[in-house]
């Protein structure tokens, strides 16, 4: 089984909305810190939200508001609810697992969002926003 996979990206048009989903197996049903990032031609991979095992939630400034992230544990599985989309979120999107819990925060309790923290990653899925 591959540890992480993605699906729901597609086409939209500006304002629009999608659900992404990211199915966990094996060594990533248990970590800790579950996150989404995406990635543009040209650009690094940007972390945009992480989760814990109990609900605790980051945001990047610039998803909060317009991005909400998920998990149900008992279906093992990540969720990215992506609203009023701009051509600006062009990317693709994946979702990461962190298995050496660097990315939790125990000062804080939270996870962090950098892509240096993650150890798992899904293959990715396109999402293009246009007119």
């Amino acid at each position: 089984q591959v540890p992480l996979v993605e699906s729901g990206g597609g086409s939209v048009e500006p304002g629009g909305s999608l659900r992404l989903s990211c199915a966990t197996s094996g060594p990533t049903i248990s970590s800790r810190c579950l996150g989404w990032f995406r990635q543009t031609p040209g650009k690094e991979r940007e972390g945009l939200a992480s989760i814990t095992r109990d609900g605790t939630l980051t945001y990047a400034e610039f998803a909060r508001g317009r991005f909400t992230i998920s998990r149900d544990t008992g279906k093992n599985a990540l969720f990215l609810q992506l609203n009023n989309l701009t051509p600006e979120d062009t990317a693709v999107y994946y979702c990461a697992a962190d298995r050496t819990d660097r990315a939790y925060d125990r000062f804080r309790g939270r996870c962090q969002i950098f892509t240096s923290t993650h150890d798992y990653w899904g293959q990715g899925t396109q999402v293009t926003v246009s007119s």
